[in-house]
């Protein structure tokens, strides 16, 4: 899933995007208000995190702009300074959480991860797709019972078709999802393709239907 890091500060922002980026998360950042407002209007993404203190404009404002263009991202405040009138503000605009440096990485993790699941799926601590049980704690996947080993691209690109089951996902949009900026560097569709076929038959191996419907010309369907 997509992630937007705001923040100046770069060796934060590195270890944030090296960190999440090793659970399975697809990270971009921006360094001040404006390059995140840029990227906001530009693309899509599941979480947002965006400090308060930012050169050129303000975390709080981040928030309004989300709220204003009806963003569906989930949005976690993240400041230097303990301010409970801060973090009143920044839920009040509509943030999603709100954490005050120094943090644990790990903290922030499992605070992406508790929001992802209440904005796609209830807040449910196992996902269940018919006979396909997903558990995001240990990112692990389950077909009647049994564990089935998936990369960790296949287990981006199943837990993205669950979330938008029964709806037409471009191409581009599952490259953009599982790369990020990075997508268009690739030149063709091969490595989705790719990806898909082997997800497709770890999950039939595992004796689950073909729930992968291929939209000629589109995309992919999951029903």
């Amino acid at each position: 899933m997509n992630i937007l890091i705001i923040e100046d500060e770069q060796a934060l922002q590195e270890s944030i995007a090296q960190y999440l980026g090793k659970q399975g998360y697809i990270c971009e950042v921006a360094v001040n208000f404006r390059e995140g407002i840029q990227k906001i209007n530009d693309a899509e993404y599941e979480c947002i995190i965006a400090d308060i203190g930012l050169p050129y404009g303000s975390g709080l404002d981040i928030v309004k702009e989300l709220k204003q263009i009806r963003s569906d991202a989930g949005i976690i405040i993240i400041s230097a300074k303990d301010s409970l009138e801060d973090k009143l503000n920044g839920l009040g605009l509509g943030a999603d959480d709100y954490l005050t440096k120094p943090f644990h990485l790990s903290e922030l993790s499992a605070r992406v991860n508790a929001l992802l699941r209440r904005k796609h799926f209830g807040g449910n601590t196992s996902i269940i797709f018919q006979d396909i049980q997903v558990i995001p704690a240990s990112k692990s996947v389950l077909v009647h019972q049994k564990p089935v080993e998936l990369t960790a691209k296949e287990y981006q690109l199943l837990v993205y078709f669950i979330a938008n089951q029964n709806r037409v996902i471009t191409k581009s949009a599952l490259a953009s999802h599982l790369w990020g900026d990075e997508y268009d560097m690739a030149g063709s569709y091969d490595f989705i393709y790719s990806h898909i076929k082997n997800l497709r038959r770890k999950l039939m191996d595992a004796g689950a239907p073909d729930y992968i419907k291929t939209v000629y010309g589109t995309g992919y369907r999951f029903e």
